[in-house]
């Protein structure tokens, strides 16, 4: 195994030192600018046009895609491509954001007087309130860093970090003002394990399952031949006006096979589990999996009121990749 440089290691420390020293340094930028930028953002009709150049490109689009998914419109505008036909995107009611630690890249001195002849409203992100973005934007959110991650002070470490946080402090702030929900969440990622997490229902995944069953008077040997039939690992029990009276368990079997020996009389009232606990098919699946390990149990009873609709196991969350 490679040993790891003393040097090297503090190398690493001190460049997340200096990273969470920019970010910390955020909170002085938290101020009445902040706040009419944000406002003007929460209030528009249109669209977050996001432009950069360079590394404050990707940062962008990263910050987009936040926005995004988030509940708030935005788009991304590769700054260099927009002074050969980009501009197109910018609608009337658009507000352009764009992003420079110099703020006197020469695409950025060229885009913003095309920006400010459209009339549209920009927003300067910038690691100096004395450059040219700053003093040509309608709002400055600050993100100066006093130093970058890397060792000649040149690539753009700490100064990204910055940005990408703000643009985190932008989508959260707007999520609020929006009133943006976990249902709203759900309906932009339906895709993958998240938006399982966030949309899938208990309902929709005991459809599968068979309906374990057995009367208060089941034998054993028919009350074994159900949980095995189902393959579920228990069987609900009964009673004659269809109502539940309670559950067996593979486990319920075992305990009962270290009390007694006389099986032949043995029913399924005599050793069920009264009151299990219970779930209503339009439960997220999530807050089913919360309740299986709150009580480190592994199925729950699917119940519509009074009505006995089937068994939620485990293994049917651990497919769905819930867990």
């Amino acid at each position: 195994m490679l040993r790891m440089n003393p040097s090297i290691r503090q190398t690493a420390l001190h460049t997340i030192e200096l990273e969470a020293r920019s970010v910390a340094g955020l909170a002085a930028f938290i101020d009445e600018g902040f706040d009419r930028a944000l406002a003007a953002i929460h209030g528009s009709g249109g669209r977050l046009v996001v432009s950069g150049i360079g590394k404050s490109a990707i940062v962008a689009q990263k910050i987009v895609s936040t926005l995004n998914s988030t509940g708030t419109p935005s788009l991304f505008m590769h700054a260099a491509d927009a002074i050969h036909g980009d501009l197109g995107m910018v609608q009337r009611d658009d507000i352009v954001m764009i992003i420079s630690k110099s703020g006197e890249s020469p695409e950025v001195k060229v885009l913003v007087p095309l920006i400010k002849n459209f009339g549209n409203t920009l927003i300067g992100m910038v690691g100096s309130t004395r450059c040219f973005l700053a003093q040509q934007s309608d709002f400055v959110l600050n993100t100066t860093v006093s130093q970058e991650a890397c060792p000649n002070n040149l690539a753009p470490t700490s100064s990204t970090t910055a940005q990408m946080v703000m643009g985190d402090v932008l989508a959260v702030c707007l999520m609020h003002l929006n009133g943006f929900t976990g249902e709203d969440f759900a309906r932009f990622h339906p895709g993958g394990n998240l938006g399982k997490r966030l949309y899938l229902r208990v309902g929709d995944l005991i459809t599968a399952n068979g309906r374990p069953a057995v009367s208060r008077e089941a034998t054993l040997p028919n009350v074994i031949m159900e949980i095995t039939a189902k393959r579920l690992g228990m069987t609900a029990v009964l009673d004659e006006h269809g109502a539940l009276s309670g559950i067996i368990t593979d486990g319920d079997l075992r305990r009962m096979l270290e009390k007694t020996t006389d099986l032949g009389s043995v029913t399924a009232k005599d050793i069920l589990t009264p009151g299990p606990k219970t779930v209503a098919p339009g439960a997220l699946a999530v807050e089913a999996l919360d309740t299986l390990r709150k009580h480190d149990i592994s199925q729950l009873v699917v119940m519509d009121g009074d009505n006995y609709l089937g068994v939620l196991h485990i293994h049917d969350l651990v497919r769905e990749g819930i867990v």
